[in-house]
C-alpha cells in the first residue's frame, strides 16, 4: 500500500505542477497559489464537516500551520520558475527536495534494504536523466535554478509536515483543511501587501479558468493526502522517493499536451524512475 499510495502522489503531483505551470503563463504565480488553493480548502470543509473530523483537533495540527506556512512559498517559487522554464530542468530539479523527508526517515532510524538502496539511486538518476537534453540546449536563466532549489526544499518540509500532523484518515481530513485554510490566509496576506506597496492589482480570474484552478488545487491537496497515507502505511523514506518521481509525469504532459520532444536521455530517465519505483515496491 505505500508503493501504490506514494506513486499516486506523483501521479497527481506531476499533474498538478503541469497546470499549475501552464496557468502561470497566464496569470500571476500568486494568484494561482491563491485561486486554487481557495477552491481546495472549500471542498475539504465540505469533507470535514460531513465526517465529523473537527473531533480531531490536537497539538499535531500545528504541523499542518506549519506546512501551511511553507507551502505557499515553496509553490510561488515552482510556479514562478515553471514559468520561466524549461519545464524539463525545472522539474527534475524540484524532486531535489526529497532529501528533506528521507532524512527525517533517517534520523528516525529507518533502514532501507539493500534492494532498496539500489531502487532509490536508481529511480533518483532517472529523475535527473528525465530532464538531461535541456542542459545542452538553451541556458536556463539563473533566477529558475534559485527558485527551484527554494521550492524543492520547501517541498520536502511539507511532506514531512503533513506526515507528522495526523494518526488518523479523519484527522489527515483535518490536517489538509488547517494546511489549505493557512495557505490562502498567507497568500492572500501576501497579495495585499503586495498591492499595498505598490504592485500590480491582480487580474479578475476568468469563469473559463476555473475548472483549471480546481483541478490544480484539488489534485495538490489529494496528492498530500496520499503522500500522507504512504507515509504512515510504510517507510518514509521509501514513500518519499516514490513520490518524488512527479517530475517524470510532468515531463510526459508537456509531451502530450504541448508537444515537447522527448530525447532518448530523456526516455531512459523515464525507464529507469520506473525500474527503480519497482526495486522500491518490491524490496
Amino acid at each position: 500500500m505505500t508503493a501504490l499510495f506514494a506513486v499516486a502522489t506523483s501521479f497527481l503531483w506531476g499533474l498538478a505542477d503541469f497546470g499549475g505551470g501552464l496557468l502561470t503563463r497566464r496569470t500571476p504565480a500568486l494568484t494561482v497559489v491563491v485561486v486554487s488553493q481557495s477552491i481546495a480548502a472549500v471542498v475539504l470543509g465540505v469533507i470535514v464537516l460531513v465526517t465529523g473530523a473537527w473531533s480531531e483537533t490536537g497539538p499535531r495540527l500545528w504541523f499542518a500551520v506549519a506546512a501551511g506556512l511553507v507551502g505557499p512559498v515553496a509553490m510561488l517559487a515552482f510556479y514562478k520558475a515553471l514559468a520561466l522554464g524549461p519545464m524539463g530542468v525545472v522539474s527534475p530539479l524540484g524532486s531535489i527536495g526529497v532529501a528533506v523527508p528521507v532524512g527525517v526517515g533517517l534520523a528516525l532510524g529507518e533502514r532501507p534494504g539493500p534492494m532498496q538502496f539500489v531502487g532509490i539511486a536508481v529511480a533518483v538518476a532517472g529523475v535527473v536523466l528525465a530532464g538531461g537534453p535541456h542542459f545542452r540546449g538553451a541556458p536556463v536563466q539563473r533566477q529558475a535554478v534559485l527558485l527551484t532549489l527554494l521550492a524543492a526544499f520547501g517541498f520536502g518540509a511539507v511532506m514531512a509536515l503533513i506526515a507528522a500532523s495526523s494518526s488518523t484518515l479523519t484527522g489527515l481530513f483535518l490536517a489538509l483543511f488547517v494546511q489549505r485554510v493557512t495557505n490562502v490566509a498567507a497568500g492572500g496576506a501576501a497579495l495585499c501587501v503586495s498591492v499595498r506597496r505598490g504592485g500590480v492589482a491582480p487580474p479578475r480570474v476568468a469563469w473559463r479558468w476555473l475548472p483549471a484552478f480546481a483541478f490544480v488545487g484539488l489534485a495538490d491537496v489529494a496528492a498530500n493526502g496520499t503522500y500522507a497515507l504512504a507515509a504512515q502505511r510504510g517507510p518514509v523514506v521509501v514513500a518519499a522517493v516514490l513520490a518524488s518521481l512527479y517530475p517524470v509525469v510532468t515531463a510526459l504532459a508537456a509531451r502530450g499536451f504541448l508537444r515537447e520532444r522527448l530525447r532518448g536521455v530523456q526516455a531512459a530517465g523515464a525507464g529507469l524512475a520506473l525500474l527503480g519505483s519497482m526495486l522500491l515496491a518490491t524490496g
